[in-house]
């Protein structure tokens, strides 16, 4: 089924390939590509099926037509695919339990699919379902419609909300605080980077030449390659949608009705230098990290506007007075001596910005993002002494368990308390 709606965008980029070549106009709506495929069968697919890969070719089209009128540099589809993903709405497909039944071409036969795992929705909220692959797995994307929370007035506070690497969510509200950790963000980014550099240092030797490539080995490697960036990005994004349900959770309690979220639009193009360039870049998803926290702040009633952030971290917000920008996560104001943590004095110039008030004695309350991962980082002793959230078990997380000397039978208790706290790290989160 996927293979023949690649046919069928093949047969698009060449129709308009067809037509460039003659100097005519492309076809590039929707309408008009429709009439073109009509009555045309392609393998199995039905008609809903395969107006949905028209759907996809003539929306990147007119995109691409739009930037060009603009004035910006563009390319129409011209990539051909050998699989491309089929969108089934509401009445072509039929939900029962664990199983979809999605429409093919008439006379042809029934198509079952089974889940690995029930749909998390009733089956009257679905209202389109899409066959994907990805990283070799067949996948079903589910679109439902979730009723939304009603507001009855009690959710007056204006709370802001600062974006960052280490901290994703820092969150202020009047005398109230929350600082997310994304500790166990960064260090599935650190892991998934030295795992990519050790199997590509492992299979230097292996990997197919230019000449090869399009063999068996190669097929094989890019498999492999495609289903551990995979399972990576699944872990973060999991990640970042606990962070943005404990950011939520935390707004509800306190009767938050409007969420003022400093938006980082543009701050890749600054030239901070190529290290910290890289990181925002490549790093800090802050897109999809943004979109999970918008989406379920609208399923629970709360409102979320976006405002520059440029100079919120760098103000006093009990004075004012513009001071350096703090390199660690400590700001102190040189003008009125002000002492406390750079997002959460982040999060208190954001609110203000967006009509909140915040007040000087902050109780901040920690939350984690995440779980451990199982495998070792060789840099855990570092995060355990400068993290923000100290780890169950350790008094002093500014002392550092590494290059002490310990005394007779001391070394494996420390040991066993060092694993414990990580250990209930993990349970907490």
């Amino acid at each position: 089924m996927l293979r023949s709606g690649g046919d069928v965008w093949a047969a698009l980029i060449e129709l308009n390939e067809h037509r460039f070549r003659r100097h005519a106009r492309p076809l590039l709506n929707y309408q008009e590509l429709c009439r073109e495929v009509a009555g045309v069968q392609v393998g199995e697919l039905s008609v809903p099926a395969l107006r949905s890969v028209v759907r996809r070719y003539a929306d990147a089209a007119m995109e691409t037509a739009k930037r060009k009128r603009r004035g910006e540099r563009a390319r129409y589809p011209r990539r051909r695919k050998a699989l491309v993903p089929l969108r089934y709405y509401a009445g072509t497909f039929c939900l029962e339990g664990r199983r979809v039944r999605l429409s093919v071409v008439r006379g042809g036969p029934e198509l079952w699919l089974r889940l690995s795992r029930p749909v998390p929705y009733a089956p009257d909220q679905v209202r389109s379902v899409t066959l994907l692959v990805e990283a070799g797995r067949l996948v079903l994307d589910v679109t439902a419609e979730v009723p939304v929370e009603t507001d009855e007035g009690h959710r007056q506070a204006v709370a802001g909300v600062d974006l960052g690497i280490i901290h994703p969510f820092a969150v202020a509200s009047g005398s109230d605080a929350l600082l997310v950790s994304g500790r166990a963000v960064r260090a599935e980014e650190r892991l998934h980077l030295a795992d990519t550099k050790a199997r590509s240092k492992k299979m230097a030797k292996k990997t197919p030449r230019r000449g090869q490539r399009g063999s068996r080995r190669w097929r094989k490697l890019r498999a492999a390659q495609r289903k551990a960036e995979s399972r990576h990005l699944r872990r973060v994004r999991q990640m970042h949608h606990e962070a943005a349900k404990e950011t939520v959770a935390w707004a509800k309690r306190h009767g938050v009705g409007t969420l003022v979220v400093g938006d980082p639009k543009g701050i890749a193009r600054g030239g901070a230098g190529r290290h910290h360039n890289r990181r925002v870049a490549n790093t800090w998803r802050r897109g999809h990290l943004l979109g999970a926290l918008t989406d379920k702040a609208q399923l629970a009633g709360i409102d979320v506007v976006r405002v520059d952030e440029r100079g919120t971290s760098s103000t006093c917000p009990q004075c004012g007075a513009r001071t350096t920008k703090p390199k660690g996560r400590r700001f102190a104001c040189s003008s009125c001596g002000y002492l406390g943590h750079r997002d959460l004095v982040g999060a208190r110039n954001i609110a203000a910005l967006g009509g909140g008030t915040t007040t000087t004695e902050v109780v901040v309350s920690h939350r984690r993002a995440g779980s451990v991962p199982a495998r070792r980082d060789r840099r855990r002793h570092l995060m355990d002494r400068h993290r923000s959230c100290p780890a169950p078990g350790r008094s002093n997380p500014g002392e550092s368990l590494v290059g002490a000397r310990p005394r007779d039978g001391e070394a494996e208790l420390v040991s066993l308390d060092h694993r414990r706290g990580s250990s209930n790290a993990a349970n907490v989160a």
